[in-house]
């Protein structure tokens, strides 16, 4: 991929040095016992929630707002926690990536896999709508063999090297991956009976495609599209969620079943009706939730920026 003619030269080329030692991070990783891996990558992931970092800041932030039923020291605690999952989803991802499939295989429990054989003999695709958390590269060695087609919905990264070795190593479980834009792409497939992954849990900019939507009982723009490419796919929706029990003792893929009623043809309603049934999802394991993401970013007048300090301490 040729480097952006907007960024130094040396800049680029520092973010595929950082990309490639994350790669090659990642590959000596996988020679350890799982286990292993979790315990070191989790201690690396708390100490550096010790650091006053602006992304620390934002969970610390996300987290407050959305569990305003915590005192102060449970909520440093979740803070804490969630940065040990992201330390662990390094290693989570490298096996994801690099790892033995038969031992990653070995350590997944999938939940509901009848909603998806369900769906798919309706012959009209079916859609897991997933949600960004922390273990998520883990589990396609096992979503795989319940997909005789699948494609997957993804979001371009700013590292080209972190961009082609993920596309790279997602390809071994996808028949196609997607640009999360490619809407049309992704209403061909669902017309062949694919299973397509795809994920819209996080802020939507303001327009047709998104509405003001309480996430946590806090107003957040969330985007509508998938109401419409239901409506005129007529494909199954089945939310699809997944999380790590303990130090990698037990990897949980929990395929729900259809929501009842969706497209409802308000679409609003319909984002709000997802994101309830993902906020339950995410009291069973909520450091393992993406918090470091500006999920409440871009909302419109007169609500506030919630991540203004943030922004200050860059």
């Amino acid at each position: 991929m040729p480097s952006d003619p907007t960024k130094p030269v040396k800049f680029a080329r520092l973010r595929r040095a950082f990309g490639w030692f994350a790669v090659l991070l990642m590959r000596a990783l996988v020679l350890l016992p799982l286990r292993g891996q979790i315990v070191l990558c989790k201690a690396v992931g708390r100490a550096v929630a010790a650091l006053p970092t602006p992304r620390r800041r934002v969970a610390e932030i996300n987290i407050a707002a959305c569990f305003p039923e915590l005192s102060a020291p449970e909520r440093r605690h979740l803070v804490r926690e969630h940065f040990g999952a992201l330390g662990a989803s390094l290693a989570e991802t490298a096996m994801g990536w690099f790892g033995n499939e038969d031992a990653v295989k070995r350590r997944i429990r999938v939940e509901g896999a009848e909603h998806l054989r369900a769906a798919q003999a309706r012959g009209s695709g079916t859609i897991l709508f997933a949600a960004h958390f922390t273990p998520l590269e883990f589990f396609w060695v096992a979503l795989r063999p319940l997909c005789p087609r699948a494609s997957g919905m993804y979001k371009w990264q700013k590292n080209p090297v972190m961009n082609e070795v993920m596309n790279r190593a997602r390809m071994r479980y996808f028949d196609e991956l997607l640009v999360k834009d490619n809407v049309r792409r992704m209403l061909r497939n669902l017309a062949d009976n694919y299973v397509v992954w795809y994920a819209s849990d996080q802020r939507a900019p303001v327009g047709k495609n998104s509405a003001l939507v309480p996430f946590f009982g806090v107003p957040a723009m969330t985007s509508t599209a998938i109401s419409r490419i239901a409506r005129v796919s007529g494909a199954a929706l089945l939310p699809y969620y997944c999380r790590r029990v303990g130090n990698g003792d037990e990897y949980v893929m929990s395929i729900l079943p259809p929501v009842p009623g969706f497209p409802s043809g308000d679409d609003a309603k319909d984002a709000r009706d997802l994101l309830e049934r993902l906020e339950s999802y995410i009291r069973v394991c909520p450091e393992q939730y993406f918090w470091t993401h500006k999920r409440f970013k871009d909302r419109p007048p007169p609500l506030p920026d919630l991540y203004a300090v943030a922004r200050q301490s860059v």
